[in-house]
Formats: structure tokens, C-alpha cells, sequence
């Protein structure tokens, strides 16, 4: 490609004090690149309704704006997640979308662990009794030994697997419930597969591993909850939205479990005020688990490489529409048509 700029990428949001990363893949190509850190829809279509790629991680790029850009070839997550995206508005306009989701599994699965632990050795209980001038080993209940306790997992895909990994060499017994994983895989990972309900029924400790769909949103519910020891965790390191947050303030409330641990919650940044807040059994990070300044290098340098791919006329990976190469409206071609 020439150094006449012949496309126009936007990225819509960003969370990171510069971007060198992506002005360093972007100039010597001659693209012409905007950031911008936009909050609703009107946002989004006044910097990017003419743009020819779009670079996102929460903006919302709904239905109406996916059908007012007029130039875009892809949108490329700066994320592993892409519900802000309505994927099929984006397949019907010929537009791809891609994501990176094996950039942070170390990360998340490292947090993942680290909330395991946490509950079951009381160390945030223990740190806010400390704070309140209790000293006292007694002070936060009776624990148990993590060794031959039982870790379920909602979900299997790489994040969890490396969860699983983690767990059994603390020396727990590891369970999980995946519909899109087969029995001989979970085995030949040293895990038992088991049904949605046996899992969640055998678990000292349950950790959430799914994306945020049509079908999983609040999916996890008062009737989940009712099929947990009363001594087991939950732990959430999905999406804040599938669970059902008023179902879980009730269960932890009247000990129907014993505590939980999220880095997600439905609204982000939350109303400080949510009950689930003022909880003294009930751990929170600020959906903190994917980061390091490794993954994020990674993240970004991926999402915006995958831009130059498009342009250059060839795929790029982990397209999440995969059907939109099939419709015959995909917009690359015809740019690449347009440009030459």
C-alpha cells in the first residue's frame, strides 16, 4: 500500500494513557487514524460513520449504528468479549468482526485462582476484621483444606482450562458442564464432565466461564443458587449479566451460600450503592482480571494488526461472524476492488 492515505480507522474507546502502539502499526501504512472515547450511540456515528475500520472494546456499536457506517470492512475488539457488537447486523452488512480471545487466559485464569483462594482461606474477611481491630484466627468461620475439594466450572474453553489446571495442582477435584466440549476432551484433561446441574450441585467452589448471549444472560439464578451447598462460593469471571444479581443478594444474604467472589457485575462502573457491595461475604475487583500491561501490549497490537490484514486483502483470525464470508456482501472485496 502507498503512503496516501486511503483509509480511515477509528478506534471509540480507550482506557490507556497513549497510543504509540497502534500509531506505530498504523503510520507506516499512511492510514489515517482518530481515537476518541465515546459513550452512547451519537458518539460513535460522529466519528466513525465514515470510517473504513472500527477498533472497540465497550463502545456500543448496536444495531442502528452498524447500519449507518457506510465504509466499514471490519470491527476489531480490543477484547475477548463482543457484546457490545450486534453481530448480526454487522454479518448483514458484509462487515467482519473479530476478536482476541486467547489474549488474557493466563491473566483470567491466574485471578480465577487467586478468588479461589481468597474464599477459601477468608484472607479478605480476615483483612477487613484486622482493619476493625479483630484479631482473631476464629473471626471469619471455619475453613476447610482446599486439597480434594470440589472446583466446578461453567464453560470450558481456554480460560477455564487453565483454571482446571491450576486447581488440581492445589489438589482439587475439578468437575465441568460444556455442551460444546465432549466427554473423551474433559477427560483427557483430568476433569469430569458432568451435566449443568451436577456441577453446580457438586461444587465446593463454582466458577463462571461463559459469554454473555441471548440465552445466558441471567441464567443464573435462584433456582442455580438453590442447588448449591450451602458452603460452596460462587466466583464470576464472565460477564456481570449472567447472573442475576438480586437472586444472588438474596442467597447470600440468608445463607443459602456461603460467599462469592466477582470481577463482574451488570452495571460497570456500579451504582456504590448496590447491595451486593455492602455484603461482608461477598469479594469484588473492578473487572481487573484480564489485565497486565503484557496483555494489554498484546491486545492492542493484535486488534489494530488484524485492521492491516482487511486492507492488505487478506482475512484476518478468530472471525467471530464467520457466516458473512458466505453471504457474498463482504465489504473487503469490494474495497480492495474500489483501491486498486
Amino acid at each position: 500500500m502507498s503512503r496516501e492515505p486511503k483509509f480511515h480507522v477509528v478506534l471509540t474507546d480507550y482506557e490507556w494513557p497513549d497510543l504509540g502502539i497502534e500509531h506505530g502499526i498504523f503510520s507506516p501504512f499512511g492510514i489515517n487514524f482518530t481515537a476518541a472515547r465515546c459513550k452512547n450511540e451519537d458518539d460513535v456515528l460522529t466519528v466513525a460513520e465514515n470510517a473504513d475500520a472500527i477498533i472497540t472494546e465497550y463502545a456500543p456499536l448496536s444495531e442502528k449504528v452498524i447500519h449507518s457506517l457506510r465504509r466499514c470492512k471490519i470491527i476489531s475488539m480490543n477484547a475477548a468479549g463482543f457484546d457490545n457488537v450486534n453481530i448480526e447486523a454487522a454479518t448483514d452488512e458484509g462487515i467482519l468482526l473479530v476478536n482476541c480471545p486467547d489474549y488474557c487466559f493466563e491473566e483470567v485464569a491466574d485471578h480465577t485462582m487467586a478468588m479461589i483462594l481468597s474464599c477459601a482461606r477468608g484472607i479478605f474477611q480476615y483483612d477487613r476484621r484486622i482493619r476493625s481491630e479483630i484479631w482473631d484466627f476464629k473471626s471469619t468461620g471455619p475453613r476447610q483444606r482446599i486439597r480434594n475439594s470440589v472446583l466446578g466450572l461453567m464453560g470450558f474453553g481456554r480460560i477455564a482450562q487453565a483454571v482446571a489446571a491450576r486447581a488440581k495442582s492445589f489438589g482439587m477435584r475439578v468437575v465441568a458442564s460444556d455442551p460444546f466440549i465432549s466427554d473423551e476432551f474433559f477427560k483427557a484433561s483430568g476433569v469430569q464432565p458432568a451435566t449443568r446441574i451436577e456441577t453446580i450441585a457438586a461444587a465446593d467452589y463454582l466458577s463462571i466461564h461463559v459469554p454473555l448471549t441471548k440465552d445466558t444472560q441471567k441464567s443464573f439464578g435462584a433456582e442455580e443458587l438453590s442447588c448449591m451447598k450451602r458452603s460452596a462460593f460462587l466466583i464470576n469471571m464472565s460477564r456481570g449479566a449472567v447472573i442475576d444479581e438480586r437472586a444472588l443478594h438474596e442467597a447470600l444474604k440468608s445463607g443459602i451460600i456461603r460467599g462469592a467472589a466477582l470481577d463482574v457485575l451488570e452495571k460497570e462502573p456500579p451504582d456504590f450503592k448496590n447491595p451486593l457491595l455492602s455484603l461482608d461475604n461477598v469479594l469484588v475487583t473492578p473487572h481487573a482480571a484480564f489485565y497486565s500491561e503484557d496483555a494489554m501490549t498484546e491486545v492492542r497490537s493484535r486488534a489494530a494488526k488484524e485492521v492491516i490484514k482487511v486492507f492488505k486483502g487478506e482475512l484476518p483470525d478468530h472471525i467471530v461472524n464467520t457466516r458473512v464470508i458466505e453471504t457474498g456482501k463482504l465489504r473487503m472485496i469490494a474495497a480492495l476492488a474500489q483501491h486498486s
